[in-house]
Parts: structure tokens; C-alpha cells; sequence
């Protein structure tokens, strides 16, 4: 995707405390309960948040009981909206349970091992950093954890739950070079506004910098690189309290940063027979061992699925020129190699466990602790290939 020639691409990230990203923690957290007491449960759980108010619904087949009132309340307090200071709280937020059961149409055709819906699942992977990940949406995600691990410590004990980041990363030749721009807002209270009332101080502002941004960029910035903090002023008012949030709004967070294609298919929330998750992730295991066994410089895979089907109605590689064979002779390699059917997938990332509200901040893709993540087919793809 990035081609010859000089160019700037961007990637953003949000953190926990960013209202859609809470709906997906919520979501995955009552799906890992459900998944500890019952590991055959169907789930596909919507959170939905705003002033005051959290909605749970969706459609959840299990043989136990959680208490989702509870576990909505746990997260939004474990995030940091424990208190009035930041506009929400959760101890005191009402949480409405609409939640039904899946329709029995459906099932029919998941019981035998077949997908859980139709749809087209994603992955991607470049070689530009150890992740394999976009340089761009890395850092984004990296300056969000810096961001919360110095909010939880109370180093900078004015920062509240709320954020987003942005980098922009110069490319030459297809390679990152430095980075461009860094956008960062984040909330706050009103301890470090200036005498005006609209804009925070230049010395918090350097306070921020130094804590969550230089460290994590510093490799790739330059006398040039420019830094935003709170662009607008200020950002008191945030969270909950200043937007509504919902499950699966940040797909692109989720996934590669704009680098790629997108299926459409959120993920958190679902049971792993929904493919629009467990074959997103095995996308994600094919083009990260392509790229990693040095057959491509990178990789976008793309699976298809017809509802209650187990093989893939559609399966392509593309390299973008960078493989060193064929696109269509890796797609005939992947294929042997790697297992598909949503049975297949499921039982090999062992995805029926409670691993899931992890995925729900900072990205499901580049963290080595997720089963996808490992490139243990390079040695088989490295000989089917020669």
C-alpha cells in the first residue's frame, strides 16, 4: 500500500476510557464470565453507553448465569469512572439488561460447525516493525499505554480516563523514516487550565510530552517532529458524559490502522463461532507467517464464509508485489497448512476461553500474548515454498 515516493501516513488509537472502547471492554468482559461457566455458550453482546446510562443487549444461548450488572459495573470502575470527578461513575450509572436469546435459525447451522454468519474476514501484516504492525498505529497504541500506565500511577494525577492519539509517520521508498506529527487529547481536570479557563498550560502540556509521548517516539522523531496536545484548548468534559459509546465503533483501532481492507465485522462481544472474530484472527496467523517466513514483504489475507458452512466460500493472498512467489501459489500453500473451518480455528487457538476482555484496548493484533500472534507455520510455509 505504501508505494515509491515520499508520503505520510496516519493511524489513530483510544483509550480505555474513550466511550466506544468501554462498550467493548463491557461486552468482552460479561463474554469471558459466560465462557468461564460455559464454554459451548453462544454470545453476541452489545453495550451501548451515555450520561448516566448503560444498555446491554444482544442475543446470549448458555446454560449458566452471569451477573451482567455487576461486570458492566466492575469494568467502568476498573477504567477509572469511579467517581463524579470525570462525569461518570460506576457506581452510581443505572444498567438496563435487554439482553434475548439467539435465534434458533441460526443455530441450526453453527451446532454442526459451520459460521456463525456470513461475511469476509481481514488480515494483514508488513515487516516495518517487530510486530509485524503498521509503525503508525504501534505507536499510537504505545502512547496510550504510557498514557494510562502515568494516569494510574497518579504521576500526573490531573488526567482523566479519556483519550486519543494520532501519529503521523513519513514513508520513503516504501519504508518509515521519522515520524511527522503526534496528536494527543486527552482529559483532564480543571487543575491545569490557565488563567483564561479554555486552555491547559504550557507546563502541563510539557508534563504530558515527557511522560507519554517522548519516550515512546524519540527512536523516530526529529528537530521537525511536531507535537499536539489537546488541540482544541481544553478537554474536561469527556468520557460518557460528553459522547455516547458503542460496541464495536472502532474497528479500524481494532485492527491495522487503516493499512488495509476491512471486512466490516466488529469483534468484541461475539463467541468465536462468529467468524467475523475467530477468522479475522486466523487472517491475521496466515499473513503474519507469510511475512514472517521472509516470503513477503506484506501480506493482506482475505477469508470468506456462507452462513452455517464450515470451509471458506472464498480465500485470496495478495503481497502487493512483495512475495517471493506468486500470490495465488501462497494462497494454494496457506491453505494446506492452515486450518479454516470455524471448528478447525477454533479448537486451534484454543478460543473457547476466557481470553477476550484483553482484546478490547490497545488492538487485537501485534501483542505477542495472543495465540494469533505466534509464527510457528514459518518453518512449514518456508518448505512448502522452496
Amino acid at each position: 500500500m505504501i508505494k515509491q515516493g515520499t508520503c505520510f501516513f496516519t493511524s489513530e488509537s483510544v483509550s480505555k476510557g474513550h466511550p466506544d472502547k468501554v462498550c467493548d471492554q463491557i461486552s468482552d468482559a460479561i463474554l469471558d464470565e459466560i465462557l468461564r461457566k460455559d464454554k459451548t455458550a453462544r454470545v453476541a453482546c452489545e453495550t451501548y453507553i451515555t450520561r448516566g446510562l448503560v444498555i446491554v443487549g444482544g442475543e446470549i444461548t448458555t446454560r449458566t448465569w452471569v451477573d451482567v450488572e455487576q461486570i458492566a459495573r466492575d469494568v467502568i470502575k476498573d477504567i477509572g469512572y469511579d467517581n463524579a470527578a470525570f462525569g461518570f461513575n460506576g457506581n452510581t450509572c443505572a444498567v438496563v439488561n435487554v439482553i434475548g436469546k439467539q435465534s434458533p435459525d441460526i443455530s441450526q447451522g453453527v451446532d454442526v460447525g459451520g459460521a456463525g454468519d456470513q461475511g469476509l474476514m481481514v488480515g494483514y501484516a508488513v515487516n516495518e516493525t517487530k510486530e509485524f504492525m503498521p509503525l503508525s498505529l504501534v505507536l499510537s497504541h504505545e502512547i496510550l499505554k504510557k498514557l494510562e500506565s502515568v494516569r494510574k500511577s497518579k504521576k500526573l494525577d490531573y488526567l482523566g480516563p479519556d483519550a486519543k492519539s494520532q501519529v503521523t509517520v513519513e514513508y520513503k521508498d516504501g519504508r518509515p523514516v521519522r515520524i511527522d506529527t503526534v496528536v494527543l487529547s486527552t482529559q483532564h481536570t480543571e487543575k491545569i487550565l490557565d488563567k483564561s479557563g479554555n486552555q491547559i498550560t504550557e507546563k502541563s502540556k510539557k508534563e504530558i510530552a515527557d511522560a507519554a509521548i517522548w519516550p515512546i517516539i524519540k527512536k523516530w522523531a526529529d528537530k521537525n517532529t511536531k507535537i499536539y496536545i489537546n488541540p482544541t484548548g481544553k478537554f474536561v468534559i469527556g468520557g460518557p458524559q460528553s459522547d455516547t459509546g458503542l460496541t464495536g465503533r472502532k474497528i479500524i483501532v481494532d485492527t491495522y490502522g487503516g493499512r488495509c481492507p476491512h471486512g466490516g465485522g466488529a469483534f468484541s462481544g461475539k463467541d468465536p463461532t462468529k467468524v467475523d472474530r475467530s477468522a479475522a484472527y486466523m487472517a491475521r496467523y496466515i499473513a503474519k507467517n507469510i511475512v514472517a517466513a521472509k516470503l513477503a514483504h506484506e501480506c493482506t489475507v482475505q477469508i470468506a464464509y456462507a452462513i452455517g458452512r464450515d470451509e471458506p466460500v472464498g480465500f485470496y493472498v495478495d503481497t502487493d508485489g512483495t512475495g517471493v512467489l506468486p500470490d495465488e501459489k501462497l494462497a494454494q500453500i496457506a491453505r494446506k497448512i492452515f486450518p479454516l473451518t470455524p471448528r478447525g480455528i477454533i479448537e486451534h487457538f484454543k478460543l473457547r476461553s476466557p481470553i477476550y476482555l484483553k482484546t478490547a484496548a490497545f488492538g487485537h493484533f501485534g501483542r505477542p500474548d495472543f495465540p494469533w500472534e505466534k509464527t510457528d507455520k514459518v518453518a512449514a510455509l518456508q518448505k512448502a515454498a522452496n
